[in-house]
């Protein structure tokens, strides 16, 4: 059978195992790849290549870095390249003339088990929301963004210790796997293509913004650790000390014990930090303090005067 001709777009490094397992698979030809133009980054501002764009050069891919998907000059480039389906994974909303263009179409892979949290932060948002399990899904792409025909569907638990980080791993080794099966199956014409379902409740995903991460001491701490979790390493759930420095936090706990006054804090100075929330206290375990290092809380506590946390959080 002739290699399925196949074009991959994709820019984060979330997108680089399912690049490389397509790629290593006999049954396609991974004829160029699509990813964001390089841009600024670090001190320096020195221009940095897409995670995909980097793994894409070492096997000898071309590369099309388009700053405009619309632009003919590019589709036309794209169609020179007589693709037979385009695999994304965690790039950019394609337009029609783009996605269309294949004579077997676009399929997209998503970090979530769709309908259940279309948009931009599938991984983020179900940890916030204290999700048990989420999974990876394969589906063709059309016109309303993470609405196409559903292909496959992997699950994949989520473990109560497990935070974005964790999470984004398992999910970006359980896509790799899930492309590839999806691939094989519109290879030899056995691929699903089935409707996503309709009228239940959907949570979405949208995109992260810096504001997601304040902690609101209203809620439970219970819902602050998922928070938490939801946003570590990175972009990081925070708080406002009383002196208005920023305290990140990278992982902390919940305790059932009653909470004092809303917002207070509780400290021997030594091994805990608590925050008074809601319902119970929330007990950080890693921070960083603005202009600091990310540390334990008892290595924070060492040189902290504990004297500034006598009035409410912010």
């Amino acid at each position: 059978m002739t290699p399925l001709r196949l074009i991959f777009m994709g820019t984060p490094e979330f997108a680089v195992p399912t690049l490389e397992t397509l790629h290593s698979w006999p049954g396609c030809d991974v004829v160029a790849v699509i990813t964001a133009p390089d841009k600024p980054a670090g001190r320096g501002r020195q221009l940095a290549e897409s995670a995909v764009k980097q793994a894409a050069v070492a096997h000898g891919i071309p590369v099309l870095q388009p700053t405009n998907l619309k632009s003919p000059e590019f589709q036309q480039e794209l169609r020179s390249y007589a693709a037979d389906l385009q695999v994304v994974v965690a790039f950019r909303m394609l337009p029609e003339a783009v996605w269309n263009m294949p004579r077997l179409g676009s399929i997209n892979i998503h970090a979530s088990l769709l309908p259940q949290y279309r948009g931009a932060a599938p991984i983020n948002w179900a940890l916030i929301h204290g999700e048990k399990e989420t999974g990876v899904t394969s589906f063709f792409l059309q016109h309303e963004i993470d609405t196409g025909n559903l292909i496959f569907q992997d699950v994949v638990p989520i473990a109560d210790e497990d935070d974005f980080g964790a999470l984004y791993e398992k999910l970006k080794a359980a896509g790799a796997q899930l492309a590839l099966r999806t691939v094989q199956a519109i290879a030899d014409g056995t691929a699903p293509s089935i409707p996503q379902a309709m009228g239940q409740e959907l949570r979405s995903a949208p995109k992260i913004q810096k504001e997601t991460g304040r902690l609101d001491v209203q809620q439970p701490a219970a819902a602050l650790v998922n928070l938490v979790r939801g946003l570590s390493p990175i972009p990081t759930a925070f708080t406002q000390l009383p002196d208005g420095r920023t305290l990140k936090i990278f992982r902390a706990k919940a305790l059932t014990e009653a909470a004092e006054a809303l917002g207070t804090w509780t400290t021997d100075g030594r091994t805990f930090l608590r925050l008074h929330t809601g319902q119970g206290q929330l007990e950080l375990l890693d921070v960083q303090l603005e202009g600091k290092k990310r540390m334990p809380v008892v290595e924070f506590l060492r040189g902290f005067n504990s004297a500034v946390l006598n009035a409410p959080a912010v």
